[in-house]
């Protein structure tokens, strides 16, 4: 199993630059473990995190290429564009999120109890409303739409700032951070373009996002 230690940071630059001070500081974790049924194009994706007292904040850096992003609105299908996903249970004995974010800056995020597979989706699970949605800060190197494909490689960069009172909103206090352990899963994914692919940081059993049960750890110093 896959583990991510996450640092404590007073200053977190807003450049959306890979290479900026607070990301340096930070462990890198790479999303190398591509399903068999994707193509063969396989880009390389990083990702950092860091927190702060109000909450996570993350990058991910994508040297990728048939990059296509064509939506735009809070909970649309975005893991069909070039995209970035940030799975996250916070508690053993609670649900999980999951942070779905295209390259334009689009997000589709659900909290997650059951996942076993529905007709709806999933058997229990709640759409996190518009009102808390906006709590999360999301910024990216792209415009909102890439339309037509980019065929030609294509390097992007996606900052994103989750806060903890969102999270606590439905899994409760989380009490003081140091030296707890998350379990989390870093996917990257775009399935509408002429090269689809799925791939995680923390390999699954088979080719389903939604395991929690083989997410990775996430501990925080």
């Amino acid at each position: 199993m896959n583990n991510y230690t996450i640092i404590p940071t007073n200053i977190v630059e807003t450049t959306v630059d890979w290479d900026a001070t607070t990301w340096k500081q930070a462990e890198t974790a790479e999303i190398a473990y591509f399903y068999p049924h994707s193509s063969d194009h396989h880009p390389v994706t990083r990702v950092r995190l860091v927190y702060t007292p109000s909450g996570i904040h993350g990058i991910f850096h994508v040297q990728d290429q048939f990059v296509r992003c064509i939506h735009t609105g809070y909970q649309e299908v975005v893991w069909q564009d070039a995209c970035v996903e940030f799975f996250v249970k916070p508690k053993p004995t609670a649900g999980y999120f999951n942070f779905e974010m295209n390259c334009g800056g689009a997000l589709l995020c659900f909290y997650i109890t059951d996942a076993t597979p529905s007709a709806d989706g999933f058997v229990e699970y709640l759409r996190v409303p518009l009102e808390d949605g906006k709590l999360v800060q999301i910024r990216t190197t792209l415009p909102a739409i890439v339309e037509p494909e980019v065929t030609k490689p294509l390097t992007w960069t996606l900052q994103f700032f989750i806060p903890f009172a969102l999270l606590e909103k439905y899994v409760g206090p989380l009490g003081d951070l140091p030296g707890q352990e998350w379990r989390a899963n870093f996917n990257k994914c775009a399935e509408n373009n002429s090269h689809p692919h799925w791939a995680t940081w923390n390999p699954l059993p088979e080719p389903e996002f939604h395991l929690p049960d083989y997410f990775g750890r996430i501990q925080f110093v």
